[in-house]
């Protein structure tokens, strides 16, 4: 009789099996939901604001369906579903902790950002980002209430003073 046994304080990808007097360690292949955590924050760790992460996650989203799809996920309904849940709890995480951030944390995170984009003018940015709005599309779904105007409201400050600091007297309509 083999008896296998998940061991708490091991990784989730390792289990023990157990067989009358022999102990082994055997390596249990991780499921998509794990799979795909685990491919998001090694993503994650590589974009170094917190606003980028934001971005980051709000791409994996799907605005047809709502759900989230990541190239890491497996190529079943079932592995996509689980996909997008996983992926939907670290956006709501990582929301979580961007709104809880000083105003004055956020402004220089957003500032960071800006500086690592390179491909753009950052007077045609800000320029953009009044215009179209696309913080407003960083909110995931499930956030509601008083934590998606304080997003809005943090962010649109934010916005008035770089608005300020790259010269931008208002949004271009012709753009």
């Amino acid at each position: 009789m083999v008896l296998v046994v998940p061991i708490p304080l091991l990784p989730t990808s390792i289990c023990v099996r157990v067989r009358k007097t022999e102990l082994m360690l055997i390596r249990k292949a991780p499921d998509a939901q794990h799979q795909v955590a685990e491919v998001c924050h090694r993503d994650l760790a590589q974009i170094d604001t917190a606003y980028g992460r934001l971005v980051y996650l709000a791409g994996l989203r799907n605005p047809d369906t709502g759900r989230y799809e990541h190239f890491g996920a497996t190529g079943s309904i079932a592995g996509a579903l689980d996909a997008s849940r996983t992926l939907r709890r670290i956006h709501e995480q990582v929301f979580t902790e961007w709104i809880a951030y000083p105003l004055e944390r956020k402004k220089a995170d957003i500032e960071l950002y800006i500086s690592g984009i390179d491909q753009v003018d950052r007077y045609e940015l800000i320029d953009a980002w009044l215009r179209l709005t696309p913080y407003k599309n960083l909110v995931p779904a499930s956030i509601q209430g008083p934590e998606r105007e304080k997003h809005t409201s943090d962010f649109e400050a934010i916005l008035g003073l770089l608005r300020n600091v790259y010269g931008v007297a208002s949004p271009n309509p012709d753009a």
